[in-house]
């Protein structure tokens, strides 16, 4: 298992300009949403930099928080997929059985 367990010493650094001085973030956000579920809180948030623009999706739970980053050409595709998950999981009647799930063979 991958731990996202950091060591108590990390700090991420800023980034820097050619003659090693700090560059403020030149992200730009366009939209935000935040959506509370169960315990985690989601925040969406529709961003623009340099490089193009993006969706950060951030998990908040209890103060640690998480984050990754969507480029938008791929967001109708991520969509989709939501979607499709979402249907799928509305649709299933019961949790899976406890076990591997294989019927038995010659009952």
């Amino acid at each position: 298992m991958i731990s996202n367990d950091r060591h108590a010493s990390f700090r991420p650094r800023p980034p820097y300009d050619g003659l090693n001085r700090p560059v403020a973030s030149s992200d730009v956000t366009l939209r935000t949403e935040r959506l509370q579920v169960e315990r985690k809180t989601f925040i969406l948030s529709l961003k623009e930099n340099p490089r193009g623009r993006f969706l950060r999706i951030t998990e908040d739970v209890g103060g640690r928080r998480d984050a990754i980053i969507i480029p938008a050409p791929g967001l109708r595709d991520l969509a989709r997929v939501i979607q499709e998950l979402a249907r799928a999981a509305e649709s299933l009647e019961t949790p899976p059985c406890e076990g591997n799930g294989a019927e038995e063979e010659g009952a």
